[in-house]
């Protein structure tokens, strides 16, 4: 875990869409919603939460304060406004420090520019980005450091099983097999690459072969018509209230 992330927000009065105004006054709307709690509505300083939101991501725990209320508490959804990237609205989920909770965190590969693969010129290419783990919301890690020192050929990879997980992680297994219908094999989440070794030119073909399908797809696409425009979607507002239940 890093440095604490503390929050302090106020209790919101405007509903709907009369937030516009809180938005022109550089304020973003929020609701706090969770077990045994009702949901509240509040608003933040639009540099204070984005510089907050920067720090915790949907990975670590925000300690909130609301008038003489204290929560722990999760980002869950964050509305961003399609043109302009500002935040329009956050959802907190208040979580117990009792109680494990499942997060998405990066992934971070450990001693790049250090591996054999690289001094031989190879490029190391990351697969995965994030994972899911579980943990209680006190001990969840900033990242899941895996190492690529074992990286020395072509097609050499590393995969979670390498990973150091700090106590009282532990990753999030999904129901995945493989094979045939008759004998299929559990796929473990320790099995799946984190990076890989490749040669330049065969890591350039391969990029000029996905370009080349995504082409095709686009082309699909225009065909059959285009899909509605970001801003043609509800009120960040409504959309994320109504989850809060």
């Amino acid at each position: 875990m890093g440095d604490k992330v503390n929050l302090k927000l106020d209790e919101r009065e405007l509903q709907g869409k009369k937030v516009a105004k809180l938005r022109k006054e550089g304020l973003v709307p929020a609701v706090v919603y969770g077990p045994g709690i009702d949901p509240i509505s509040v608003q933040v300083e639009d540099g204070v939460l984005t510089k907050a939101y920067k720090k915790a991501g949907t990975h670590a725990p925000v300690h909130l304060t609301i008038g003489t209320k204290k929560k722990i508490a999760m980002i869950k959804d964050v509305d961003r406004d399609p043109v302009k990237g500002t935040i329009r609205h956050v959802s907190f989920h208040a979580v117990k420090a009792s109680d494990p909770v499942v997060a998405e965190v990066p992934v971070r590969l450990v001693g790049e520019g250090e591996s054999e693969a690289e001094r031989a010129g190879l490029i190391i290419l990351q697969n995965l980005e994030k994972i899911e783990v579980k943990a209680l919301p006190m001990d969840l890690p900033e990242a899941v450091e895996v190492s690529i020192l074992s990286l020395k050929e072509a097609g050499d990879k590393v995969t979670l099983a390498e990973a150091t997980l700090p106590e009282g992680v532990e990753f999030i297994e999904h129901d995945s097999h493989h094979g045939d219908d008759d004998e299929e094999e559990k796929v473990h989440v320790t099995d799946t690459m984190v990076a890989s070794a490749w040669e330049p030119s065969a890591l350039a073909a391969a990029n000029d072969a996905a370009a080349g399908d995504a082409t095709d797809e686009s082309e699909v696409e225009s065909e059959n018509g285009e899909a509605p425009a970001d801003g043609e979607a509800a009120d960040g507002e409504e959309k994320a209230e109504e989850k809060s239940e």
